[in-house]
C-alpha cells in the first residue's frame, strides 16, 4: 500500500533480459532491502538485488504489457516511492500499486490532461483522487475519456509529471474504494 507522495526521481541504470531493470535511487535505499516492495510510476515491484546507490526489480511480462514500464529505457527517469509505514501520515490518497491503465497525455502540466481507456470513467469523478504515474492527485474535471488535473509547481520539478508531453504514455491507478462499492453494489441481494 503506498500514498502517491512520491519519494524521489530514479533513473534507469540499466534493464537487461525481459524485464528486470536496474534502478538508481538514493532516497529509497534507506533502511531498505532484497524483498522490499518499491512502486515504480505507480507499479509495486519487488527488489531482487541490491548494490551501492542501486537496486534491481524484475516485471513480468504482463506487467510489460498493461503499465508504461515496458516503455523505459536507460537513462528514463521514473516516480519512486517505499510503501506507507503505519506510523506516518497518509499524505496523498491510498493507492494500491495495481496499475489500472495507462493513459496518454492530451495536455502537459501544470493543466494536465489525460486521456483514459472508457472503462475507467465512471471511477473518475471531479475531486476524487487519482494516481498519475504514482502521484496523488485531485481530479480538477472529469469528461467522458478525459480527466484534468492541477500539477502544482514542487510536484511538476519533483516528478516525472513536470517532464511529460503530449502523447506520452502514463499509469492510472483509480480510486480503489470506488472499485470496491461498485463491486458491493453489483453482488447486492436479499436483506
Amino acid at each position: 500500500m503506498f500514498t502517491g507522495i512520491v519519494e524521489e526521481m530514479g533513473r534507469v541504470r540499466a534493464r537487461l533480459d525481459g524485464g528486470r531493470f536496474e534502478i538508481d535511487a538514493e532516497v529509497v535505499l534507506d533502511d531498505f532491502g532484497v524483498g522490499e516492495s518499491v512502486a515504480h510510476n505507480g507499479c509495486c515491484l519487488t527488489v531482487v538485488e541490491m548494490g551501492e546507490r542501486w537496486y534491481a526489480v524484475e516485471a513480468v511480462a504482463e506487467t510489460l504489457l498493461r503499465t508504461n514500464l515496458g516503455d523505459l529505457r536507460p537513462g528514463d527517469r521514473l516516480n519512486l516511492e517505499r510503501p506507507v509505514r503505519l506510523d506516518h501520515r497518509l499524505g496523498g490518497h491510498l493507492v494500491q500499486g495495481h496499475v489500472d491503465a495507462v493513459g496518454q497525455v492530451v495536455t502537459p502540466a501544470p493543466d494536465l490532461r489525460v486521456r483514459m481507456p472508457l472503462h475507467l470513467a465512471r471511477y473518475v469523478v471531479d475531486k476524487g483522487s487519482i494516481a498519475v504515474d504514482g502521484c496523488s492527485l485531485t481530479v480538477v474535471a472529469a469528461e467522458d475519456d478525459t480527466f484534468t488535473v492541477a500539477v502544482i509547481p514542487h510536484t511538476a520539478e519533483v516528478t516525472t509529471l513536470g517532464r511529460r508531453g503530449v502523447g506520452d504514455r502514463v499509469n492510472l491507478e483509480v480510486d480503489v474504494l470506488a472499485k470496491y462499492v461498485e463491486r458491493l453494489m453489483d453482488k447486492r441481494g436479499p436483506t
